[in-house]
Parts: structure tokens; sequence; C-alpha cells
């Protein structure tokens, strides 16, 4: 049985769809809250064939306000040096180019939230997991923190208009994105209104945006998670 170990550093952020596709793939999965069961260790991938980091509203070394975050970078230092296959999500996908040596920086740029453009680079096409996906898709964003340098040694896969660092491999078998594939239109309809507009949005316009998208979303989002699946299982 093909087992993964999902971290969840928000309650905001939970697994979300990815709790069907991996079911429908035989995957056995442990959820933990960082939260709750506090700082991960290394000693945690033993059981376990691959690594989900999701995402949360905190910078990747902000031990402060999130202390389990310390063992999170140890556990994704050690899956990247055991080659355990890792999909990073938002703050997941930022916490592996920290650790990779990339730089992340807070409220930087342009906010993103909704379904938005997410264009792939030629590198993607033969890669295992994005050459999965449309060349051109969207996948919800909600983030105003992001990378602004990848690690040394990273490929660049996907870029959206005003986010150039979507997503990226680091290493065999590391991915991170700043999207959401674990996102659906479901979600943004439970987004705070006025939080959205005092970042310059609309919510009823994400909503009817994300909504219009949805299929394909799903569609594109699970592909690429089913892609994830495939590596994990091989390497396992």
């Amino acid at each position: 049985m093909t087992r993964v170990l999902i971290l969840v550093n928000s309650t905001g952020s939970k697994p979300g769809l990815l709790v069907p596709w991996l079911l429908g793939r035989d995957v056995e999965f442990n959820v933990r809250i960082g939260a709750v069961s506090g700082s991960p260790t290394p000693d945690d991938l033993e059981d376990y064939d691959g690594l989900v980091l999701l995402g949360g509203g905190y910078m990747p070394d902000d031990v402060a306000r999130g202390p389990w975050l310390a063992g999170e970078a140890d556990l994704t230092r050690a899956a990247l040096a055991r080659g355990t296959p890792l999909l990073g999500i938002c703050l997941g996908g930022q916490m592996l180019a920290h650790v990779g040596g990339g730089t992340v920086a807070a409220n930087t740029g342009v906010p993103e939230k909704g379904s938005t453009r997410i264009r792939l680079t030629a590198d993607a096409e033969n890669d295992p997991v994005f050459s999965a996906v449309p060349k051109e898709t969207a996948f919800i964003e909600s983030h105003v923190d992001r990378i602004t340098v990848l690690p040394p040694g990273a490929v660049l896969l996907a870029s959206s208009e005003a986010c150039e660092f979507q997503a990226f491999r680091l290493g065999p078998v590391a991915w991170g994105t700043q999207f959401h594939p674990e996102v659906s239109a479901e979600n943004v309809r439970d987004w705070n209104a006025a939080e959205l507009a005092a970042l310059g949005f609309d919510k009823e316009t994400l909503v009817a945006e994300a909504e219009a998208a949805d299929v394909a979303m799903r569609r594109d989002a699970e592909a690429l998670v089913g892609a994830w699946v495939q590596v994990v299982r091989s390497r396992g």
C-alpha cells in the first residue's frame, strides 16, 4: 500500500480534493495538523512513500507564530536528501524553495485570488508531473507572499501574469506550486468578502470566474495529482 503524509499548516487550508483523489488511487494517507501535532521530525518519513505540505498564512521561517515550521523545514530537507517524492502547495511550495536555498518574500508583488490563468514552460513538457497538464490552464490562487528567487538548480515549470514562479521542480522528485490544485470553486464561496475587498477583489466576481472554470480546473488538478501519485508509487 502506498502511504503519504500530509502536513496541514492552517485549518483554513485543508487537503480538500486531495482526499477523494488519493482514496480513488488506493493511497493511504495520514493528515497531521502542525498546531496540534507539533513539530514533525525526519523520522516521520520512515513510514511514508510521499510527503505533501499544504498552505497557510505563514512565512516558511515564521516559527514565532508557527513553531512547528522549524520541524517541517527539517522534514523537507530529509525528503530531499532521501529522494522522497514531495508536493508543496502555496506555503508548502515556499517551504521547499526556502529550504532549497531560494528566497521567499512577504507581501510582495500583486496579490492573486481566485481562478488564475497558468502557463507552463517548455521544461514542463518532459516533467513527470506537469507533462500531465495542458500548456495553458487555470488553478485557484490565494496568496500575498511569494517566491522571488528559485533555489539553485530548480526547474521553472509554470508562471502566471502576476507571479513568475507558479511551479517548479527541485531535484528529481520534489515539486512546489504557488497555486492550489486541491481547491475548487466551492472554497471560493467561503472566502471573506471584506478581506478580499481590502485587497482589491470583489467576491462575487471571483466566485463567478471560479465556477466558470471549475470543471477544467478539477480535471487538470486531478491529472497533476495523479501523475505525482504515479511518481510516489514508482519510487515506493
